[in-house]
């Protein structure tokens, strides 16, 4: 019963850093949300995992929240240096 209310809060939070992706004034705003949004899926497939009995999940859950991690990473790099400077430095080192 508790487990299911964390689930369906986790759902309305999530729906919350869309609304925030979608709405946000800056890039970096959205970006955040959806960071957030990959953490609270995470989150919610660990429960749902603890729900239905499902320890597999678990590794599911792992390797979303690693390739979440790197996605936010990379855009944020390409949003800070630009597609031109990334082509600049390929090019200096061939």
């Amino acid at each position: 019963m508790i487990l299911t209310v964390v689930a369906i809060a986790l759902i309305v939070v999530m729906a919350m850093a869309i609304a925030r992706a979608l709405l946000g004034p800056t890039i970096y705003d959205r970006i955040l949300a959806v960071n957030l949004f990959g953490t609270k899926t995470v989150l919610l497939i660990a429960v749902v995992s603890y729900i239905f009995g499902r320890p597999d999940f678990l590794d599911i859950a792992l390797i979303y929240a690693l390739i979440n991690f790197i996605s936010v990473i990379a855009v944020l790099r390409f949003f800070e240096y630009g597609s031109s400077k990334v082509n600049d430095k390929v090019g200096e080192d061939g």
